[in-house]
């Protein structure tokens, strides 16, 4: 394929952590908050692989990408994914966001048109409603605080839908807790006050590439208005409907990612 007009934002030097797996058309993937690629994606990244080339970048303080000392640039975690997709041979390629990966990606349609061949935006927001303000600030200062046992409860408080939460025996929890708690990343607070900076309303009617919102509507952290905003505010932009909570790698693996591919298949995979 015959590389692309230039890009309307120039690119950087790819340096973030990545992981690539598969082959096909190019998947690039934007984790959530607190994760890693591999953290977000894990369970469905070899279905996604199977079909396509997968290019995931982790974070500043996410994965193998070394913290950062000063605060998370929205452009910039944008542009590095781009980057890392080009470095990796694809010159065009479908995004695929989660939670705070949902900015990350319309941020790179917005800024890099001509590479973006579609969206899949899951659990995710162009800005904060009121409970997500009040949560942000408070996942912040747990993370901060170096106590992982509290910050990991209040997240799987939070991020578990109801009815995966209420069909967990108590060990079953204690060990969801305890896996929380394992895998937060060390860039947490970072994150979180990243998230509490972001407003891309004013670029979702720029986004020109064909969207899915999948809503899940079990979520605490990011509301169905907030899904339903998105979707609305995209043009042409479908939404779909994932009974879960936060969390559809844990709850539903094997339904977020038919969501995924079955949008892909028939819009961005060229």
């Amino acid at each position: 394929m015959s590389a692309p007009a230039s890009s309307s934002a120039s690119l950087p030097a790819a340096t973030f952590a990545r992981t690539v797996l598969g082959s096909g058309p190019g998947l690039a993937l934007a984790h959530g908050a607190g994760s890693s690629a591999v953290g977000t994606y894990g369970p469905i990244l070899d279905g996604l692989a199977a079909r396509h080339t997968v290019v995931g970048v982790d974070y500043p303080g996410s994965g193998h990408t070394p913290r950062s000392a000063v605060p998370l640039s929205l452009d910039d975690l944008a542009d590095q994914l781009v980057a890392a997709a080009v470095a990796e041979g694809l010159d065009t390629f479908a995004v695929s966001g989660y939670s705070l990966g949902g900015p990350v990606a319309v941020r790179a349609a917005v800024r890099h048109p001509e590479r973006v061949t579609a969206l899949v935006l899951t659990a995710t927001f162009a800005h904060h409603d009121q409970r997500l303000a009040l949560a942000l600030p408070i996942w912040r200062e747990l993370a901060g605080s170096g106590d992982r046992d509290l910050l990991a409860r209040f997240l799987t408080m939070m991020a578990v839908g109801a009815d995966a939460l209420e069909a967990m025996p108590a060990e079953q929890l204690r060990q969801a807790v305890g896996f929380t708690a394992a895998g937060i990343a060390e860039g947490t607070p970072e994150h979180a006050e990243l998230a509490s900076r972001i407003d891309v309303r004013d670029d979702l009617a720029r986004v020109a590439a064909p969207t899915l919102v999948i809503s899940t509507t079990q979520d605490w952290f990011t509301s169905t208005r907030l899904h339903r905003a998105l979707a609305d505010g995209i043009p042409g932009a479908r939404l779909a409907e994932l009974r879960t909570g936060h969390l559809p790698m844990v709850e539903r693996p094997a339904e977020w990612q038919a969501l995924i591919t079955e949008f892909l298949a028939g819009h961005g995979d060229r």
